[in-house]
């Protein structure tokens, strides 16, 4: 059992709030998942600027700072806790082989030119207080609380997934062909950091969205080629989508109003969000996907 979370604003009158309205609906799924927790942030940014979601785990940052600073020019860095949001016109390849290589024990969560990982071990509360998420901005968000059941508690093993540029996923289920979709996706040059279900999920869709398969249509293709029960909800640098199983046993619910849409695990998670009483509240049908923004 897992707690799901996401929110996509439809206008501009929210996304200084962003951050407080996505604080609020994971802690809320505290219950659901108190082993983990991480979020995604999107927003609006240079698109002639990457931006890499760091966890730099014991490393020193004031050390990081200085030795990457000799190997990447025109670089800016901004530390929360352990992880760094680090900024730079190098492209992905060069870049994250450049981490691999000389800081290997660095943890690299996410890169686009919109989105910002953070996540780690702890208690949902903790991990939203450790990284501050109220004071965020965007225009959509997206987060986890985990309780672990098939493999570690690590920071590798907490969601978001991001396995492909500015994409990103969180799942609440589990799959049943992992094993054998991880070593076909592995053959297709997809890279693994953990033995976690869902970061294959993600995998198989940014594998699918590199081939130029819309969102959308990843994930009814999904529906064939993932077998488990699941709701996944992918985010992309343009907005989101949510998708139940055939079977839809595990939960979803959706409130949209006209200025956002919020999709939770439980509608407790989304009590306390503006106008939330007059929204259109609905349950995801089994088998169907919903986008927004994409």
């Amino acid at each position: 059992m897992c707690g799901i979370v996401g929110i996509y604003l439809k206008t501009k009158k929210f996304e200084n709030n962003l951050g407080k309205m996505l604080s609020g609906m994971l802690n809320n799924m505290e219950s659901r998942g108190p082993d983990s927790a991480g979020f995604a942030i999107y927003k609006n940014s240079d698109r002639k600027e990457y931006k890499y979601s760091l966890c730099i785990n014991n490393l020193d940052f004031s050390k990081f700072k200085k030795n990457i600073s000799q190997k990447i020019k025109n670089l800016k860095l901004n530390q929360y806790s352990d992880h760094v949001i680090l900024k730079t016109t190098e492209k992905p390849k060069k870049f994250i082989n450049l981490i691999n290589k000389e800081f290997p024990e660095i943890s690299i969560v996410g890169y686009g030119h919109s989105i910002e990982i953070f996540k780690q071990v702890g208690n949902p509360k903790d991990v939203v207080k450790k990284f501050n998420l109220e004071s965020f901005s965007g225009t959509h968000g997206i987060g986890h609380t985990r309780m672990a059941t098939e493999s570690a508690i690590t920071t590798d093993g907490s969601h978001p997934y991001s396995t492909g540029e500015d994409e990103c996923l969180v799942h609440n289920g589990s799959l049943s062909n992992h094993n054998n979709l991880r070593r076909e996706l592995k053959k297709k040059g997809n890279i693994f950091n953990s033995e976690n279900d869902t970061e294959v999920a993600a995998g198989y869709v940014s594998n699918s969205l590199s081939n130029n398969k819309s969102l959308k249509n990843t994930l009814v293709s999904g529906l064939k080629d993932l077998d488990g029960f699941y709701t996944f909800i992918a985010g992309t640098r343009k907005g989101f989508a949510v998708v139940r199983d055939e079977i839809a046993c595990k939960p979803a619910v959706i409130a949209e109003t006209k200025n956002y849409v919020a999709i939770a695990s439980e509608f407790q998670a989304m009590a306390h969000l503006p106008d939330v009483n007059n929204a259109k509240i609905f349950e995801p049908e089994p088998g169907i996907v919903y986008s927004w923004g994409n």
